[in-house]
């Protein structure tokens, strides 16, 4: 049965796990810090970092942050050994029944076939594409911003919605003032 574990760093097994994945699924400028990242997981209130387990085995991890009106997915990433297995959906039908709001992430323009395929997926999981001009912040000094786009699953509007999402992110989770 697939669900999520909210973890803090003194739970060195599972932080560890979660960080190895974390580095090895994303471009290190698509994830802050690390030193950053332990400070947010044991002290920010609205930060979630939580390993995805399967009864009680570990098979991915999703970080996301409690927004006020919505949820925003920072990182979701499946365990390569584990991928092709059904999880990453059964993970995001859990999270549509967990989080009563609706759930925003972000995606890579759809400029190669894998970033093609992750919206296409993100899509038959019930979010939709916002074609809006969007960059994400760079995590780090020195790191450029990333064209990206906003998918939304719930209950929020492109039209009356996008600028209020984008400076909740910017202000939040990318500490942009």
């Amino acid at each position: 049965m697939i669900g999520i574990q909210c973890i803090t760093t003194g739970d060195s097994q599972h932080y560890d796990y979660m960080e190895q994945l974390l580095t090895t699924s994303f471009p290190v400028d698509e994830y802050r810090d690390l030193n950053e990242l332990r400070e947010y997981t044991d002290t920010h209130p609205s930060f979630y970092c939580n390993i995805i387990l399967d009864d009680s085995t570990p098979v991915g991890l999703v970080t996301y942050w409690d927004l006020g009106k919505f949820y925003y997915i920072e990182h979701f990433a499946i365990d390569p050994d584990q991928r092709n297995g059904g999880y990453g959906r059964k993970l995001l039908d859990y999270l549509a029944s967990l989080l009563e709001k609706p759930i925003v992430l972000e995606v890579e323009h759809p400029t190669e076939e894998m970033a093609q395929r992750r919206i296409n997926f993100y899509q038959r999981q019930g979010y939709t594409l916002w074609d809006k001009e969007y960059f994400q912040p760079p995590y780090k000094a020195g790191s450029n911003e990333l064209p990206m786009y906003i998918m939304v699953h719930g209950d929020l509007s492109p039209d009356t919605d996008f600028e209020m999402v984008k400076a909740q992110l910017h202000r939040v989770v990318y500490n942009i003032k």
